[in-house]
């Protein structure tokens, strides 16, 4: 066991999250530290439809995590090493509370792992392994701590972060889970020792995004509705204008003019007078009165839409494009509002609202749908472990196709050797000869894993890639020693509910 102290005299020097951890709910005086996400279930939906959108674009575009360059990558050294600091223990997974484990030789890909998604603090979308773990609630995912926290950055945690098990090229087939608190080793939340690289992070209830019923509505309804919506806009004749703002007396959101120039001013008391919009740029926006002009009763409206992000890149109009906090792409129009003679170059338009009800559709509990794997800590090395995970980065020796679509394994026994990683602040990790790169990482450590059950007990996380012989290649693989004071932040997000997004 390991603990980072603090000099006398009371001076610390600690790099990336010091200020973020002693800002937190984290205390001095505790091994858990505790640092909200999706603090809503508004939010959380938000963050699955971020996701989610466009047939999973976000998911297929995120890329491995990548916190480990060739700087890190280090030989393993086998002096010192982690020491228990109590008995051995362990948590039985879902449904094996009370049976034992099988011994059969077939390997078959635990239902529980997944890939966790996130935006770091360059903006870009990464991706780490992970897995379901038994809770009081079935609601909590194990993985690496640097798969939580943003220490490139020096940040606080990942932005819109979810766990999507069984995950498979853009889709989510047991649902999106978004998470809700991390808890992690206040070791890691504030100096970033890697002795501690490990998170457990309560998730909403999944939620399942597709289809739905589109519903057409009123300008208001469309504007109070939260979800997903749309707008359509048709060009109707001068008559059918009139009809519709005699109808709903006078101008109204539906019916709309438009035009290209403004030269026919008139004032609105003009017989026959349109009061038409005319696009133009912000800087002509900002600079025209919100009022009366010369006559012509000048104002301003603006409209924001929400568009792909291929519409985002694409645009060239004189709108102001923005990446709102949802992480939406939108795109603002500035429009000047002028008071014209009913001439040809005024084209009228109907616009009609639609929203779509029960796209967003709640998958349940994690746990119920996926099972969770158990937890062990204390465990002595020289005992067999099955990793999973997600390796995508690719491999010097060639003949690993790495692509990070499918899960991958290794297998083998644990051994008490060092990550030489003075700078990580790593001195008590175990390591397995494995060949697995980074996207790997946050995968759990299975001991007495049941192939028949597809369920063990996780007793570590993928933290570290290493290069044993020296021939710049990845031959070995480590984690974090899992003790008594991981179980004790173990115990704390197992014992929490987190509530449904819809």
């Amino acid at each position: 066991m390991k603990r980072i102290l603090i000099p006398a005299g009371g001076a610390i020097l600690a790099t990336g999250l010091l200020a973020a951890g002693l800002a937190g709910s984290a205390q001095a005086n505790s091994d858990v530290a505790k640092d909200n996400m999706a603090t809503t279930a508004a939010n959380a939906k938000a963050i699955a439809e971020f996701w989610a959108e466009n047939n999973g674009a976000a998911l297929k575009a995120a890329k491995e995590s990548n916190v480990w360059d060739k700087s890190d990558v280090a030989k393993l050294q086998t002096k010192g090493g982690y020491s228990s600091d109590t008995k051995p223990g362990s948590t039985a997974p879902i449904g094996e509370e009370k049976k034992t484990t099988a011994k059969v030789q077939n390997v078959n890909l635990p239902k529980t792992i997944g890939k966790v998604f996130f935006v770091n603090g360059k903006g870009e979308k990464k991706w780490c392994s992970a897995t379901s773990l038994q809770s009081k609630y079935r609601n909590l995912v194990a993985t690496a701590g640097h798969c939580v926290y943003d220490t490139g950055s020096n940040s606080d945690v990942m932005s819109k972060w979810v766990f999507v098990p069984g995950y498979y090229q853009g889709k989510a087939p047991w649902g999106i889970y978004v998470g809700k608190t991390a808890y992690t080793h206040y070791d890691f939340d504030v100096y970033e020792d890697y002795d501690r690289d490990y998170a457990f992070v309560t998730v909403y209830n999944g939620v399942s995004i597709g289809n739905g019923t589109t519903k057409k509505v009123t300008k208001a309804e469309w504007d109070k509705f939260q979800g997903v919506k749309d707008a359509k806009d048709e060009e109707i004749t001068a008559s059918e204008y009139q009809k519709c703002k005699d109808l709903n007396g006078g101008e109204t959101p539906d019916c709309w003019a438009k035009a290209n120039t403004t030269e026919d001013l008139v004032g609105p008391d003009y017989k026959g007078a349109i009061k038409v919009l005319k696009e133009v740029s912000k800087e002509q926006f900002d600079a025209a009165p919100n009022g009366e002009k010369n006559g012509a009763r000048a104002n301003r409206a603006t409209v924001t839409e929400n568009v792909t992000e291929s519409q985002y890149k694409s645009y060239d109009g004189p709108g102001y494009r923005k990446i709102d906090a949802k992480g939406n792409f939108t795109i603002t129009h500035y429009f000047l509002k002028y008071w014209v003679k009913k001439t040809s170059s005024v084209k009228y338009y109907r616009t009609t609202f639609f929203i779509v009800e029960g796209y967003v559709k709640d998958a349940g509990r994690l746990g119920d749908n996926v099972g969770g794997q158990g937890f062990a800590w204390n465990q002595p090395t020289g005992k067999y472990v099955r990793v999973f995970g997600y390796p995508a980065a690719p491999h010097p020796d060639g003949n690993k196709n790495y692509t990070g679509v499918t899960p991958k394994w290794c297998y083998g026994k644990t051994t008490k050797k060092l990550v030489g990683s003075a700078a990580k602040k790593i001195e008590e990790h175990v390591a397995l000869k494995c060949a697995m790169t980074e996207g790997a990482d946050g995968g759990p450590w299975l001991y007495k894993y049941s192939n028949a059950k597809r369920l063990g007990y996780v007793n570590g996380v993928t933290s570290t890639f290493n290069d044993q012989d020296g021939n710049g290649r990845v031959d070995y693989i480590s984690s974090p020693y899992f003790d008594g004071e991981t179980n004790t932040v173990y115990k704390a997000a197992a014992s929490n509910w987190s509530g449904k997004i819809v």
